[in-house]
């Protein structure tokens, strides 16, 4: 085999150059002053050669694998995207130095030398199947999540209207109330907001008692049973996509069985045949 092949096809060294190139890119974020010039130009340089690495390693398992075949993978489909959203900090360092220059959205650049590292879910055991019964589950609780979502866009509009000059902080428009809401729904925190309604001096005695009603009936009935409701559709979904394929590998490990017992009565019956014939048969 072709020594090319032989390093990119080993799914051990693209493991490792992955870890290298995740090492690189975490030290790159710490400052020029504190890593040395000479040292940010040298880790830029290892990250631009990974880089190009990644992407000789499309072209060599395209070329070896067939590229449509190697696309019939969604895994592979999904890889070849990384690599490309990685691509275009390399060539803008090749055509525009953009540390120096004065165009800022360049910058974004740099963000997308991370998605390499969403490479390493690939070598993760049973990474299909976790994906696949995934997939499955959120077909399965879809409905059920827009009714989720649905149910806090209703009341972040009531909250809105009912808290907006009172804690226009949490309220002030549906955006930042639709945000408000579902911090309530998480359940983490969630009295933080109706104390600081109360403790503002805007709202009476009687409003104090029912905003305090109003966020316990919303912690109760969507942080508490409708995440419940979500969570329980979604692991359900989940777990009876694994009982699904262990019922098929039952029901084939029960016709090799039966196969197997046909024969045996066959060779059985042939058995006493061969005893009822004559001796000098």
């Amino acid at each position: 085999m072709n020594p090319l092949k032989k390093i990119f096809l080993n799914d051990n060294i693209i493991l490792a150059l992955i870890s290298i190139n995740a090492v690189i890119i975490f030290l790159q974020g710490f400052p020029i002053k504190t890593i040395g010039l000479e040292t940010h130009h040298a880790l830029m340089l290892v990250d631009d050669v990974i880089s190009v690495c990644f992407l000789v390693e499309v072209f060599v398992k395209g070329r070896h694998f067939g590229l449509k075949e190697y696309l019939k993978s969604t895994w592979n489909k999904f890889d070849v995207a990384l690599i490309l959203l990685s691509l275009p900090p390399l060539i803008a360092r090749m055509f525009i130095d953009y540390e120096t220059a004065n165009i800022g959205f360049l910058l974004v650049f740099r963000v997308f030398r991370v998605f390499k590292f969403f490479r390493f879910i690939q070598f993760f055991p049973q990474v299909e199947h976790i994906f696949n019964s995934i997939r499955e589950a959120m077909r399965a609780s879809f409905m059920v999540l827009i009714g989720f979502f649905l149910f806090v866009f209703i009341m972040s509009i009531l909250s809105c209207y009912m808290y907006q000059h009172i804690a226009p902080e949490h309220f002030g428009d549906p955006i930042v109330s639709y945000y408000s809401m579902f911090k309530v729904f998480t359940i983490e925190g969630w009295n933080a907001i109706p104390e600081e309604i109360n403790a503002s001096g805007k709202v009476n005695i009687y409003q104090a008692f029912f905003t305090k009603l109003y966020f316990i009936l919303i912690l109760v009935f969507g942080g508490v049973i409708g995440l419940s409701i979500v969570n329980s559709i979604f692991v359900d979904a989940m777990v009876s996509d694994n009982n699904d394929e262990l019922e098929e590998q039952v029901r084939e490990v029960k016709g090799d069985v039966e196969r197997l017992e046909n024969k045996v009565d066959r060779i059985i019956a042939l058995l006493e045949d061969q005893k009822k014939l004559p001796p000098n048969a």
